[in-house]
């Protein structure tokens, strides 16, 4: 059966509410897997809500309203689901902002994600996004970048900057391994929250990890190189456009585990 759930501010959404937001693309977002009514991360979603709501809106909801509507969105829904929350003004794109804007919540709930199994292929493509740092919506080039490289062959697309470094792909964290080391690219990035747990439970692991540039000609099979995103902590990248990347176990085994030790928390 599939779970399409969708709420406004707290009830369920209708078509007035959802008019005004069909084409709009002034908004950012979180998305997270619940499993068991319980989320790993959650600080870190909600952080990222604070934060990018006062990039763009000047303004922030507190922490228990945002749980208040995830939790009564959840309540109609399965135990283990996939939730993508919204955060939005009033006024909208093309007006001028009041001086108390009104921020609206838009939650979806649907079914649990299944992840791609991998190893993937991905096209490197030069691209940088606007405000990196915020999960923004409205943004055409990934999806024009990832059909782009379907027809190209790949399973996905990852990202060059305008140094040629590798950043990150078009839903995905980017980070490589050289058998002793995660490493994670030097660039201007969504620091996605499966990246963020992975990186700060690795030192209880005792596993080493740095901050580089990674370009395609460091690319080569001493390198294994995953992706990661909600959906999974480590989906293996066997090429990077013409470059072939090793195949290591341990490299994702590394990840999951790191991954697994976070606790997770009821909404």
């Amino acid at each position: 059966m599939t779970t399409s759930i969708t709420q406004f501010n707290g009830r369920h959404a209708e078509a007035a509410d959802l008019a005004p937001l069909a084409f709009a693309g002034f908004a950012h977002f979180t998305a997270m897997q619940v499993r068991d009514r319980r989320v790993r991360g959650l600080d870190l979603h909600l952080d990222r809500l604070r934060t990018a709501s006062d990039e763009l809106f000047g303004r922030h909801l507190p922490d228990e309203v945002i749980l208040q509507q995830l939790r009564a969105a959840l309540a109609d829904g399965p135990s283990d689901a996939s939730l993508t929350c919204f955060l939005t003004s009033r006024p909208g794109e093309f007006a001028r902002a009041d001086d108390e804007l009104d921020l609206d919540v838009l939650i979806k709930v649907g079914d649990a994600a299944t992840p791609p199994s991998g190893p993937l292929s991905l096209d490197a493509v030069e691209h940088e996004r606007h405000l990196p740092r915020v999960k923004h919506v409205g943004e055409v080039s990934k999806t024009l970048l990832l059909r782009r490289a379907n027809a190209r062959g790949f399973d996905d697309a990852a990202f060059l900057d305008r140094r040629g470094r590798l950043s990150e792909a078009t839903i995905w964290n980017l980070a490589f391994w050289d058998g002793r080391t995660v490493i994670w690219p030097e660039a201007e990035v969504l620091p996605g929250v499966t990246m963020q747990i992975l990186a700060r439970r690795f030192d209880a692991l005792g596993v080493l990890q740095r901050t580089q540039e990674v370009r395609p000609g460091d690319l080569d099979t001493g390198l294994a190189a995953a992706v990661m995103n909600s959906w999974s902590p480590g989906i293996p990248v066997a090429r990077i456009g013409d470059r072939t990347l090793a195949q290591d176990p341990k490299f994702l085994r590394v990840l999951h585990a790191a991954y697994d030790i976070e606790p997770s928390r009821n909404v």
